[in-house]
């Protein structure tokens, strides 16, 4: 016996089937969780906005210049497509470049309308447009009602709850301040196109054609803080096609199509004109420059053709001899190969400088400024300005210390040694060039000294001023030539596929998602109700659960009484409680026969605690040996709270506390009841000292006389787990019953019985099921067993008389006449 407790101690086993049928049984939790869950996701879906996306798709092409030449060093490729579109991506994305986009459409102001449950925004569907004067300050994140009264009419309305301090902001300088305003409330009338100047507002507001005016509609508008709208936008999703593509995808997801159509494509724009301003840099800056010298030379010639047609007149030469002519044309040529020299020397020298004391290089000077062509430094300076604009649009993107400024850095830094190198070599060259050049103007000068003085005079001039207007040619035709270049110049960026509403774009709510979740919060709630409850419950739920706790063998099962008293078996003797009850006698005899046990025959009845039913199982176990003819008392030793006399209708003055004490014999107490064959022995008045009497030899007495009377002795005592009187009475009888009641006994209670039956302290001791309910739903059931556990089960099948339980009517009137 030892051992079978040991197994049954260490086997845990979750009841999968039980569990099954538990869930089944709170099918109407289910019910109000599926109700309610579903309709919360059906509140929720309805007053969800639509989701849409929007994209558009945008190719990043090498559009070269069809009049760049090497000659013209005004435009550059570094670096090839590839680093383009990465660099696109990362533009897309910038700050800065987000920035410029909100601030030309002007997305710091919302426009909202009412909606069927909330505000809806209203980006172009507003009989109106708000010109925002952005020099003036705006009041932030308080909305203006605007209700027309007709097409150019229309009244502003602003509600001031309470007082205190209001953001406001000018979008010109993004300065913020705030402003103390009095609670109140600003209404006022205003006209389309007429300028309006308010504490906390300024702008124009404009008709817009495409929507018709309604009046008494009312709209909202109402600004938002710069830096929090960019940062909204910065999250834009641009993406290549495919692996190394030049074909990039953006996309935008919001709740206004017509605002996402013209945030991609404004950004598109953006993108395309700063690449393009990008191109033309080098073209731009060049013009610059050469206007401002263009000026410059334009008076030095104007200043030395004067001073020549001076000369020419005051000494009456209009021409040089031939010989002067001569040496005048070597001169000129020299002279202007020596300006250049010169020119390209000092541009050197620049840009040695600017290398080397300055760390910002993207206005570094352009080479084709000095008429330079030599490929090395054109490249050099163009990658240098490259990496350096590449790394100034970073700076909004990332932090200072990223990885990826190092790297630019160290770029930066080898461009620029070669770049040094080069033009350390370059101006070693122009040095040799400017030297030889300069023996050859010596030359012919000493040859010019030969000439008469008049003829000297005009020679010097002249070389004067066909050196200014050489440069003079050489500028203009820069300048033209950068003008050239400039006008063709054509953006890198492609539209493809512009962003563009053409019906459909909704991507959500995901209202499918929403249900979904509900049903399954909808059976989680239940599920984990069910198991908490289940894994807390260490109430008797099921025979798994019997099994589960103890070896003491099941011999039989008493389903639910609907009946208003205990006489169950007297009232209805065709029910299943009393066939139950039947089934237990037959178990009971089947004990006593094991036993070899002649004559009269005794069994115990007790319980765990009070309630579980061991007074009702007492009399109906008497009323089923009863009715079949056989001799039966059943007695009330439950000295401390005695019951069984109230059922019968007899009296409690006399009974076995009388008889034990001496103050009555035994055909005293034994009392009659209407069935024939059963008389009962009431407990009597409640003595001081229970345990005691129920000890004593009076009680061996009683038995003895009790046997010589009756076939059948049934002893109903006080509860096992409460009190000591029942192990005491154990000793007196053939069999006891341990009633357990099904969904109230506490599986706990049975530590102490299994213990007294381990050690072989209480023999012949068997358990009943009472109050049984069948959780399938099919009604209850009752069994019998045979001493070794194993019962078999019956319900209502036509087979008894169906005891209906008691309706909520019933039990109403039941408490109203008790009343």
């Amino acid at each position: 016996m030892t051992e079978e407790f040991e197994i049954n101690d260490a086997h845990v086993a979750f009841d999968f089937k039980g569990f099954l049928f538990r869930l089944l049984h709170h099918w109407p939790l289910f019910l109000i969780c599926f109700v309610v869950a579903f309709s919360i996701a059906y509140y929720i879906n309805v007053r969800k906005l639509p989701l849409y996306k929007m994209e558009n798709l945008v190719s990043i092409k090498d559009d070269q210049n069809p009049f760049f030449t090497s000659n013209t060093s005004l435009t550059f490729n570094w670096g090839g497509t590839t680093d383009k579109v990465n660099t696109s991506i990362i533009t897309l994305q910038s700050r800065s470049h987000n920035e410029k986009v909100v601030e030309r459409l002007q997305y710091y102001l919302d426009y909202l309308r009412d909606g069927k449950y909330q505000q809806v925004d209203a980006y172009k569907q507003t009989p109106f447009f708000v010109e925002v004067d952005t020099t003036k300050f705006q009041m932030l994140n308080k909305q203006m009602k605007i209700v027309f009264k007709d097409s150019v009419n229309f009244t502003m309305r602003v509600a001031f709850e309470e007082a205190g301090n209001l953001t406001f902001q000018n979008y010109t300088t993004k300065e913020k301040v705030t402003k103390f305003v009095d609670a109140g409330e600003f209404v006022q009338d205003f006209k389309m196109g007429q300028p309006i100047s308010l504490p906390f507002f300024a702008g124009t507001f404009i008709p817009n054609t495409d929507v018709i005016t309604n009046p008494g509609t009312s709209f909202y508008i109402a600004f938002r803080n710069y830096d929090d709208v960019v940062k909204k936008y910065l999250g834009i999703r641009v993406n290549a096609e495919s692996k190394g593509s030049s074909v990039l995808k953006m996309w935008l997801t919001g709740q206004n199509k017509a605002q996402l159509v013209d945030y991609l494509n404004t950004s598109v724009q953006v993108l395309s004109e700063d690449m393009l301003e990008r191109k033309n840099l080098f073209a731009t800056k060049t013009i610059k420059f050469i206007d401002s010298s263009l000026a410059q030379k334009t008076a030095e010639l104007s200043t030395v053709e004067d001073e020549l047609n001076k000369f020419k007149n005051k000494n009456a030469i209009f021409d040089l001899a031939s010989e002067g002519t001569e040496i005048k044309a070597k001169l000129n040529g020299l002279d202007l190969r020596k300006e250049e020299a010169i020119r390209e020397m000092n541009y050197y020298t620049t840009l040695q400088e600017y290398l080397l004391n300055r760390s910002d290089y993207r206005d570094v000077p352009a080479p084709s400024v000095a008429g330079i062509a030599e490929e090395s430094i054109v490249a050099g300076v163009g990658k240098i300005i490259t990496l350096a604009e590449e790394r100034n649009k970073l700076q909004y993107s990332f932090k200072e210390d990223a990885p990826i400024f190092n790297d630019l850095d160290r770029k930066i830094d080898a461009v620029k040694n070669v770049l040094l190198e080069n033009i350390r070599s370059s101006k070693s060259l122009k040095s040799q060039e400017l030297s030889s050049i300069n023996k050859n103007i010596g030359r012919h000068e000493s040859e010019i000294k030969k000439l008469p003085k008049e003829q000297q005079d005009l020679l010097n001039i002249e070389r004067r001023y066909n050196l200014s207007q050489g440069v003079y040619n050489l500028f203009l035709a820069k300048r033209s030539e950068a003008g050239l270049v400039k006008a063709a110049n054509v953006s890198d960026v492609m539209v493809i596929d512009q962003a563009k509403d053409t019906g459909g774009g909704q991507i959500g709510p995901n209202t499918q998602l929403n249900y979904m979740m509900a049903g399954l919060l909808g059976l989680l709630f239940p599920i984990l109700f069910v198991f908490v409850k289940v894994f807390f419950d260490t109430k008797l739920n099921n025979i798994k659960d019997l099994e589960g706790v103890t070896k003491i063998p099941l011999l039989g099962i008493i389903g639910k009484s609907h009946i208003d008293d205990n006489l169950a078996v007297l009232r209805k003797p065709k029910s299943a409680i009393a066939e139950s009850f039947r089934a237990l006698r037959s178990s009971l005899q089947f004990i006593y026969k094991q036993q070899g046990l002649k004559g009269a025959k005794t069994v115990l009845v007790t319980s765990s605690i009070s309630g579980e039913g061991k007074t009702f199982c007492s009399i109906n176990l008497a009323s089923v040996f009863a009715l079949s003819a056989k001799k039966t008392v059943l007695v009330g030793l439950d000295l401390r709270k005695p019951r069984i006399f109230g059922d019968f209708h007899v009296k409690n003055a006399m009974g076995v506390v009388n008889y034990l004490i001496d103050e009555a014999d035994i055909d005293t107490i034994i009392q009659k009841t209407e069935i024939d064959c059963l008389d009962i022995i009431p407990s009597g008045a409640i003595p001081p000292n229970p345990s005691e009497l129920l000890i004593s030899e009076k009680l061996d007495e009683l038995i003895e006389e009790l046997k010589g009377k009756y076939d059948y002795i049934i002893l109903d005592s006080p509860p096992l787990g409460l009190v000591s009187d029942a192990l005491e009475l154990i000793k007196h009888v053939d069999a006891t019953i341990y009633i357990a009641r099904f969904n109230y006994t506490d599986k706990n209670m049975f530590g102490f019985i299994n213990e007294k039956y381990r050690r072989g302290e209480i023999k012949n001791i068997s358990i009943v099921l009472n109050d049984y309910i069948e959780k399938t739903g099919r009604g209850y059931g009752y069994g019998y067993g045979y001493g070794f556990g194993k019962y078999t089960s019956y319900g209502s099948n036509g087979y008894h008389e169906e005891v209906k339980p008691p309706t909520l009517l019933d039990k109403m009137k039941k408490i109203i006449l008790k009343k």
